[in-house]
C-alpha cells in the first residue's frame, strides 16, 4: 500500500477528543490500559468486581490525580483481544482533563481468534485478509463506528516467538503503518530476546525501526540485548514499573540508569502497563500483591528516585515528553 492520508501530518496525534497538537502532548505514558475486560467470558461468568459506572468514576479520578501530578497524555493500548470498548472509555475522556489516545491492533501472542484463522487468502473463507482493513479503518475512519481514530498500533508475540499467526498480525500492522504513518508498539518477551525477532520482521516488511517501541524491554537486565535494539533505532519500552510479580523495580531502575549513562536517553519511553480495572488481574488481587502497580507510580516514586540518583531534569523531560512526541507525532 502507498502512504496516504498520514494522520501524523502537521504534528498532530489522534485522541479520543479529536486531534491533539504535538506541542500539547506534554508528559506522556505510552503503555497503559483504562479497562481490560473479557466480554465473552463476562456473559457466562460475570466479573464479581466489575461495576461499569464505578469503573468509569474510578478511571476519571485516577486520571485527574495523574493530571495533577503533571502527566498530560495517556496512550490506552487496549486493542481487540483485551476487551476494547472505546465507547466506555469515551465516557471517561469527556470527564477528565487528561488527553487519551486510542489504539488499534490485535492482542494475540500465539494464535489468532478463530474468525481470523478462517478468513483470508487461501483460507476456508477465501477473501482479502480482514486484519489490515480493520487496522486502517480504525486509524482513518474511526473505531467501531465512532469518530474516535487510533493513534497507535499494538501487536504482540509470546514465548513461542513469531508464529505464523503472529507474523500475519505483524504484516497487517506494517501495512497499516506504511499507509498511515501511525507508530507501532509491541508486547515482547525479553527473556527470550523476542524484541530482536520483532525488529527483524518489521525491518523486512519495510517499517522504519525508529517508528517502533519494543514493549516490556525494561523487564530485561541484559544490556547487550537492549543496546542491540536501541542501536537499530527502535525505542525501548520501560513500561512495567510497579509490576513486581514480573520483575523488580530496583532492577528496572538500575538497568535504565545504565542505559542513560551510556547515552540512550533518546531511545527510551516510560510507563506502567497498568489498568484502572482488569479482569485478568482484578483490583483486589493488585491491592494485595502489587500495590505499586498503578499509573501514579512513576510520578510519585520512580522519577523522584532517578532525580536522587543524579538524572538531570532535561533527560527526564526527554523520556516523558520528547520521545513520546517524536514517536506519536513524527516530530521532535
Amino acid at each position: 500500500m502507498t502512504a496516504i492520508d498520514r494522520t501524523v501530518d502537521e504534528g498532530t496525534v489522534q485522541g479520543f477528543a479529536g486531534e491533539i497538537p504535538a506541542k500539547a502532548l506534554g508528559p506522556t505514558l505510552m503503555h497503559e490500559h483504562i479497562f481490560v475486560t473479557a466480554p465473552e467470558l463476562d456473559a457466562d461468568l460475570p466479573d464479581p468486581e466489575w461495576d461499569a459506572q464505578r469503573a468509569i468514576d474510578d478511571a476519571v479520578a485516577t486520571l485527574e490525580r495523574l493530571y495533577d501530578l503533571g502527566v498530560r497524555t495517556v496512550v490506552d493500548l487496549t486493542v481487540p483481544g483485551l476487551g476494547r470498548d472505546v465507547g466506555r472509555v469515551a465516557k471517561v475522556a469527556e470527564r477528565t482533563r487528561m488527553q487519551l489516545v486510542a489504539s488499534t491492533g490485535c492482542y494475540a501472542a500465539d494464535v489468532l481468534p478463530t474468525y481470523f484463522r478462517l478468513h483470508g487468502p487461501g483460507l476456508v473463507v477465501d477473501e482479502p485478509d480482514p486484519l489490515p482493513a480493520l487496522f486502517i479503518r480504525d486509524i482513518e475512519e474511526g473505531i467501531a463506528g465512532t469518530s474516535i481514530r487510533a493513534g497507535m498500533i499494538k501487536v504482540a508475540s509470546g514465548p513461542a516467538g513469531i508464529t505464523p499467526d503472529v507474523e500475519r498480525i505483524f504484516r497487517a500492522a506494517a501495512s497499516a503503518h506504511l499507509r498511515t504513518g501511525v507508530p507501532v508498539t509491541t508486547h515482547s518477551e525479553p527473556h527470550i530476546r523476542g524484541g530482536l525477532d520483532q525488529q527483524a520482521l518489521f525491518a523486512e516488511l519495510g517499517v522504519p525501526l525508529d517508528r517502533i517501541i519494543i514493549g516490556h524491554s525494561g523487564d530485561s537486565t541484559d544490556l547487550d540485548y537492549l543496546r542491540r535494539i536501541a542501536d537499530r533505532g527502535s525505542y525501548l519500552g520501560f513500561d512495567r514499573f510497579g509490576m513486581t510479580h514480573v520483575a523488580r523495580d530496583e532492577d528496572r531502575v538500575q538497568t535504565l540508569f545504565a542505559l542513560l549513562e551510556a547515552g540512550y536517553a533518546d531511545r527510551i519511553v516510560l510507563s506502567h502497563d497498568a489498568a484502572v480495572h482488569s479482569r485478568m488481574t482484578p483490583p483486589s488481587w493488585r491491592r494485595e500483591h502489587t500495590p505499586d502497580w498503578h499509573m501514579e507510580h512513576l510520578s510519585r516514586t520512580i522519577l523522584p528516585t532517578l532525580r536522587e540518583r543524579g538524572v538531570e531534569e532535561g533527560v527526564l523531560t526527554q523520556l516523558m515528553t520528547g520521545n513520546p512526541r517524536r514517536l506519536l507525532a513524527g516530530m521532535s
